[in-house]
This record gives structure tokens, C-alpha cells and sequence, in this order.
């Protein structure tokens, strides 16, 4: 009996050990697979807007952490969502963080991508609270003037770490991540 309570005493003491360790490992996994899931939808909405001959974007509601892929249906003059959307985890927002610069050779100054339209046009009025990277029929990223732009980017962060998904202006994506305590980008 001794001897199993000296085991469950070793056990419990290497749990104990373990436990925040693994913890912070699980939520960066999450933080880098939603990054990542960014991105593709990112790739994907290029692709869409390529091979449909139309507009598509990436639609983030800023306040509900969703995100989801739509392309414009120039016969209902809609946009269409496109699949499923998609929730980030608990922990994580859309955010900048603590970072107070984008990353090298990006944007101008750090920021979300500019707010989704309501049509394909400024006239047609902008969505509160949303942030949209929108490609146009030949995959090249553009603004809400429908001109090239390479300013987009999608930043998210943890409080521990923020990760960026930049798009340049001519659609090529890159993955970035910076600590939160000091702003030194790495490409991913």
C-alpha cells in the first residue's frame, strides 16, 4: 500500500509539472491552426474569384470572431456564402494585439483589411464591425474602389502571441507571428 501511494505521489508531482506546460503548447497549437485556416480560406477566395469569373472575399465579423467565405452572384446581386462558418476558439480574437507595427515590407500602418461592403461598390454602404479581403475576377486583392490594393492583412491573437495573414498586391499571402511582449515579426 505504501509503495502505491509513493507511485501516486510521483504521478501527481509530474502532472502537476506538466500540466501548464502542455496547456501553453495546446492553446499556440490553436492560435498557429486558425492562422493557418485564415490563410487558406485567404488562398481559396483567390481561387474562387479566379475560376468563377467573379468577385469573392473572405468575410470576417469582427464582434462574433466568425469568418467565412462568400462570392458575389451578379443575378441576385448578392453575395453568396460560399461552405460553412467558421468560429474561432474561445481565447483567440481578431486582433493586432500589443504589435504597433505591421510586418516588414507589408502594409503602411497595422490594421485588419479595410470593412466588407454591403454590394460590390462604396454606394452600396459598408458592414459594421466586419473586415473583408476581397479578390476580384482575375485573383488580384482589391480595395472598395474595386483598384489593386496590397494592404490587406487578418491579425489574430491569444495575449500570448499575434499572428498576420498578409496579402500582397498581387494575391501572394504570407504568415507572420510576433511575440506579444516585443514587436519582432517572423515569416511562418
Amino acid at each position: 500500500m505504501l509503495e502505491i501511494l509513493i507511485v501516486l505521489a510521483i504521478f501527481g508531482i509530474l502532472a502537476a509539472i506538466v500540466m501548464p506546460v502542455g496547456g501553453a503548447a495546446v492553446d499556440s497549437y490553436k492560435l498557429s491552426g486558425q492562422a493557418h485556416a485564415i490563410a487558406y480560406q485567404i488562398a481559396l477566395a483567390k481561387m474562387r474569384a479566379a475560376a468563377s469569373f467573379t468577385q469573392a472575399r473572405v468575410f470576417i465579423d469582427l464582434a462574433n470572431k466568425t469568418y467565412r467565405l462568400e462570392t458575389w452572384n451578379s443575378t441576385t446581386s448578392l453575395w453568396t456564402v460560399d461552405g460553412g462558418t467558421e468560429q474561432l476558439p474561445r481565447l483567440i480574437s481578431f486582433s493586432v494585439g500589443s504589435a504597433d507595427a505591421p510586418p516588414p515590407s507589408t502594409q503602411g500602418a497595422i490594421g485588419q483589411a479595410a470593412a466588407c461592403l454591403n454590394g460590390v461598390d462604396t454606394a452600396s454602404g459598408t458592414v459594421d464591425s466586419s473586415s473583408c479581403v476581397v479578390f476580384n475576377s482575375r485573383g488580384v486583392p482589391i480595395d472598395a474602389t474595386g483598384a489593386p490594393t496590397g494592404d490587406d492583412a487578418v491579425y489574430l491573437t491569444d495575449g500570448s502571441a499575434v499572428y498576420g495573414t498578409t496579402v500582397s498586391a498581387t494575391g501572394m499571402t504570407q504568415q507572420w507571428r510576433t511575440p506579444v511582449q516585443v514587436t519582432s515579426w517572423q515569416r511562418q
